[in-house]
């Protein structure tokens, strides 16, 4: 967790070129005539230091800025960060652990897509899918074998680029975590993130700073013996220990004989329920998609035999229709993720409204269909019991190839804001739905500007299991993970041209070379004095 934060913060404040931070300063390039061979970052005829082609200029660092300053996650997925975002000196600061957690293995390859070079871009984003991959809830053996021998390589391609100072003891411990995965497991066992949620708690409940160790004492052990007596309390008296979870889906519904899968999905809707007639085309599409994705209706569909006597009223019913006003709501949990239309997330900090779908010819070669949602529609059906089913009216992304496409390397996902799919099937059921956000990517050019990124999430407070068991454990307050690990292909470069590694339009990197000189002279100083000052004290610790 630590050691995914550092090399962050190293290769983005180097990125960045952030003053102070940055690890592209004058002695490291003073550094480079010593141990590399890299002419063209080396002075130039005015005595100055050109600026690196795997540095921003002013214009792109804005971009950065202003673009993670507008950026919007799913409910509980990460922090504000816009918050973060200083536009005066163009830099990031106060990020969480966490903050970083997601912004190297999400972020980093959306955000310096389009704002450097090929050979720069390619490291970078080879580094934050290793990251993702080893973070996984799912590892296997083979996957950890394979990244202890992409990882060497991956920092062999960030020395061809990044000065020698860039690289210190935490750019190196990355080549052991797959082979600690290997022997200790899946990270979520090991990492900071719980211990450190439950030391914020330990420090809310200090009230007296004269004291705090008592405080947080008997703040404990008041909260230890409430939750032992809550367990003796009535059903009906919330507790802590019965909290609802954020993303609650209504529980099991009780089962009814001969009751059929769209009836009996778990779910639940929030906010004012709005009715409104549903008819015509969209009542037939709706219909249609519901009989052809109802699991119990397909031996019906296959047989094509109308004589066919139905004795199940839910099938019936089902093939009868629904009723011709509809109830429009504007959330909706669902499969542990949080809804919400378009309409209803105008205006808020978060996105939720990101929807994506398997085609029903789903094959390696065919891509997800993307979408956002516009409309929560529950439906009921005439006749008793009640039956009600939910269906999300979707705005679906153009799935062909010029609208979706894919990294063949990396397998990152965008598609086409400007192009839209051309049939009219809006509808798919509330059960069927996955979450995605989409982000934009940072560019100077607007012909670029079209494309937008798709990020998938998992479900939230959920970790599944490995196929020798269905079963799902339910943990609260989980930290951002993928569920298994996705094959990148992870090319080694062989020829020693890596082009210009300066920027013959960005300048020189500050300040002069003397001034520096004289600053190092004095930190000499300064550590000669302390060692000396530290052997008076041992001499007089010996005399005693």
């Amino acid at each position: 967790m630590h050691i995914e934060k550092n090399v962050f913060e190293n290769v983005f404040n180097t990125v960045m070129n952030i003053e102070g931070k940055t690890k592209d300063n004058i002695k490291a390039r003073e550094d480079l005539a010593m141990f590399c061979r890299r002419k063209e970052l080396e002075k130039n005829g005015n005595g100055k230091y050109l600026k690196a082609n795997y540095t921003l200029d002013k214009n792109g660092k804005q971009a950065v800025c202003e673009w993670v300053k507008n950026l919007k996650f799913p409910d509980g997925y990460v922090s504000n960060m816009g918050r973060c975002v200083d536009l005066k000196k163009y830099k990031l600061f106060g990020m969480k652990s966490h903050d970083c957690h997601v912004f190297m293995q999400r972020l980093i390859p959306i955000a310096f897509r389009n704002l450097m070079p090929t050979n720069v871009w390619e490291p970078l984003t080879e580094l934050s899918l290793s990251f993702k991959d080893l973070t996984c809830t799912k590892l296997k053996e083979e996957d950890m074998r394979r990244l202890e021998l992409e990882i060497p390589e991956i920092l062999c391609k960030l020395e061809r680029i990044f000065p020698p100072a860039f690289f210190d003891s935490m750019e190196h411990l990355p080549v052991h975590l797959p082979y600690e995965a290997r022997i200790a497991g899946p990270v979520q066992f090991r990492w900071m993130y719980p211990f450190e949620r439950f030391l914020r708690h330990l420090k809310i409940n200090v009230n007296n700073k004269a004291r705090v160790e008592g405080s947080i004492c008997n703040a404990y052990l008041v909260e230890e013996a409430s939750n032992f007596c809550s367990h003796y309390f009535e059903s009906h008296v919330h507790t802590r220990q019965r909290k609802v979870p954020r993303n609650d889906d209504g529980g099991v519904v009780v089962p009814i004989e001969g009751n059929l899968s769209i009836f009996s999905y778990p779910g639940r809707s929030y906010g004012t329920a709005k009715p409104r007639p549903i008819e015509g085309r969209e009542l037939r599409a709706a219909q249609t998609y519901i009989l052809l994705n109802c699991d119990e209706v397909t031996p019906y569909i296959e047989a094509r035999n109308p004589s066919n006597n139905v004795t199940n009223i839910f099938v019936k019913a089902l093939a009868e229709g629904p009723n011709r006003t509809t109830q429009s709501y504007p959330m909706y949990f669902v499969n542990g993720y949080k809804f919400h239309t378009i309409g209803h997330g105008t205006g808020r900090a978060t996105m939720n409204s990101g929807v994506f779908i398997k085609g029903t010819n789903y094959s390696e070669n065919a891509s997800d269909y993307y979408g956002q949602l516009i409309e929560i529609l529950e439906l009921e059906y005439p006749g008793y019991p009640f039956k009600r089913m939910v269906l999300f009216k979707c705005d679906w992304f153009d799935p062909s190839r010029h609208g979706t496409r894919r990294h063949p390397n990396y397998s990152l996902a965008e598609v086409n804001q400007g192009r839209r799919f051309n049939r009219y099937e809006p509808f798919i059921l509330a059960m069927q739905a996955c979450q995605v956000y989409y982000v934009p990517y940072p560019s100077l050019r607007r012909a670029q500007t079209d494309w937008i990124a798709v990020c998938k999430i998992k479900a939230r407070a959920v970790v599944e299991m490995p196929e020798l068991s269905k079963k799902t454990s339910s943990m609260p307050e989980l930290a951002f993970q993928d569920n298994e690990i996705n094959l990148h292909q992870i090319e080694v470069v062989e020829d020693n041209d890596l082009g210009l590694l300066n920027d013959p339009n960005g300048g020189d990197i500050g300040s002069d070379v003397g001034h520096d000189e004289f600053e190092f002279e004095d930190e000499i100083e300064h550590v000669l004095e302390s060692e000396s000052k530290d052997e008076d004290d041992d001499e007089d610790f010996a005399d005693l």
